[in-house]
């Protein structure tokens, strides 16, 4: 049985780990470095980037998880998961700063800009739901990243290798396709 972990400070904790369970994976809610051990993956679920790395300093977890991406643990990060993961945020300073991806935080609008859309994903199906919620996108990408998904022209879902980011919120609807992408490619 895989063991996932999902960063339990805040956001959108509950919903990954519903669709974990589902998947069939034992999960860790990691509100403490200890947690991060014996993992074979994590997810950085959404929610508010700037709460969650304070937390996650107040925590002692940033170095942790970033060793954890070091060492080659798979890691998913939904929106603002993938704000935390990328290597730069556009006029912001970067956090974990491990995946090779620049990222605009916002880009989608406010809170009542939200809006959901079915995207097609070569490597994972067509018609997924996506619900973007104050959505960042992906500005660029580095060399040796695959850009999986696009929306109007922007980047919404990309593969660093060991690390998968994304710019909405798959935990949110019912369909399990990329979360079982991430659990069964990649951990």
């Amino acid at each position: 049985m895989k063991r996932v972990g999902v960063l339990a400070l805040q956001g959108a904790v509950r919903e990954h780990v519903r669709m974990l369970e589902t998947l069939g994976c034992q999960t860790v809610l990691v509100k403490h470095k200890e947690q991060l051990e014996g993992l074979d993956g994590l997810i950085l679920p959404g929610g508010e980037s700037t709460t969650m790395r304070k937390l996650l300093d107040r925590y002692e977890l940033l170095g942790p998880i970033r060793s954890l991406a070091q060492k080659g643990v798979p890691i998913f990060g939904t929106c603002a998961g993938l704000i935390l993961l990328a290597k730069e945020v556009v006029d912001h300073d970067p956090h974990l700063a491990v995946m090779d991806v620049v990222v605009a935080r916002n880009s989608y609008g406010r809170q009542v800009d939200s809006f959901e859309v079915n995207l097609n994903i070569q490597a994972i199906g067509e018609a997924i739901p996506a619900v973007f919620i104050r959505a960042p996108h992906i500005v660029s990408v580095g060399e040796g990243v695959e850009v999986l998904a696009e929306h109007d022209g922007k980047i919404v879902l990309a593969r660093d290798g060991h690390l998968l980011g994304c710019s909405f919120h798959p935990e949110l609807t019912t369909d399990l396709r990329i979360v079982k992408y991430f659990v069964t490619t990649m951990v």
